[in-house]
């Protein structure tokens, strides 16, 4: 099993449609393609969708050294609204310790411009998952 199959295990990701594109130690890189049903009623992507984005690369990211992490608390700003296209959410693990980790993400369109930022820790439990930590 990869790291790949193991997040497939989240069913509302999957479900909004989140593709997972790459995943390296301490690092992921994921997308969203802006459909009808991500819009909030101002015509623009909901919020929740683009959290739910960064939280997938997020999880990718902190849980690649083959540990459950899971998140303790997280933030979002939003920037930039965007109603077309496709969001990429690029996580970076920016402290990784055996008990907690802590990631950033940001969240771009198709241009590279800054959508939202998202910050997130997690409790790293002793549960080792079902694949090799990555490199």
């Amino acid at each position: 099993m990869t790291i790949q199959d193991f997040l497939k295990g989240d069913s509302f990701a999957l479900f909004a449609g989140i593709e997972l594109l790459e995943v390296k130690k301490g690092y992921a890189k994921a997308r969203l393609e802006i459909k009808p049903m991500h819009l909030n009623g101002g015509g623009v992507c909901q919020g929740g969708a683009i959290f739910t984005l960064a939280d997938l690369a997020f999880a990718a990211a902190t849980n690649s050294h083959a540990k459950m992490t899971l998140s303790i608390t997280s933030t979002v700003n939003f920037f930039k609204a965007e109603s077309k296209g496709y969001l990429y959410a690029e996580a970076k693990e920016v402290f990784d310790h055996k008990r907690l980790s802590n990631c950033e993400v940001q969240i771009t369109n198709e241009e590279g411009e800054l959508i939202a930022t998202f910050n997130g820790t997690g409790y790293r439990k002793e549960t080792p998952l079902p694949f090799d930590p990555l490199l």
